[in-house]
């Protein structure tokens, strides 16, 4: 997974694979078949295949918010610079950053979280709301304002 460059929306053919707010219900299930362990071995089978948004593949679902996650090929590292970036995305968007634990970019209107990124020691995770129309263009442009902090740490190493 070296790929550092986002693609384009256009470039991905999502026609064939089901929407994903689809693909995230189906791994969900109701209260009455939470012991039915057939059926969870069933949907366990769908993570094996999951969707791809903006050219990322889905690698889980966020445990007390349930939106799908998506890694980077790259660890961010947050700074002043990158903040910026993802304050200029969030208000392409009309959103705005909240920062708790890790930023969150929410609707400016609603209030509605959208997107959260969380920024471990071996990975970037992006959590996305699958409802939100604009999914594929939010994502890249996230992308592509966290790689400058992946680009920068690749040369800091490198200089070293």
């Amino acid at each position: 997974m070296k790929q550092n460059t986002p693609p384009s929306p256009s470039d991905i053919d999502q026609a064939t694979q089901p929407s994903l707010g689809q693909y995230v219900a189906s791994l969900k299930t109701s209260r009455d078949k939470v012991s039915d362990r057939e059926a969870f071995l069933e949907r366990c089978q769908l993570k094996y295949h999951p969707p791809s948004v903006a050219g990322l593949p889905m690698v889980g679902l966020g445990g007390s918010c349930g939106k799908p996650a998506f890694v980077l090929p790259f660890v961010t590292r947050f700074d002043r610079e990158i903040v910026d970036r993802l304050e200029g995305v969030a208000e392409r968007f009309d959103m705005y950053v909240e920062y708790g634990a890790y930023p969150h970019l929410k609707l400016t209107g609603s209030g509605q979280e959208i997107a959260a990124i969380q920024d471990w020691t071996n990975s970037t995770l992006i959590f996305l709301r699958p409802s939100y129309s604009n999914k594929e263009e939010l994502l890249t442009a996230i992308w592509g304002a966290l790689k400058g902090s992946a680009d920068e740490q690749e040369n800091r190493e490198e200089a070293s």
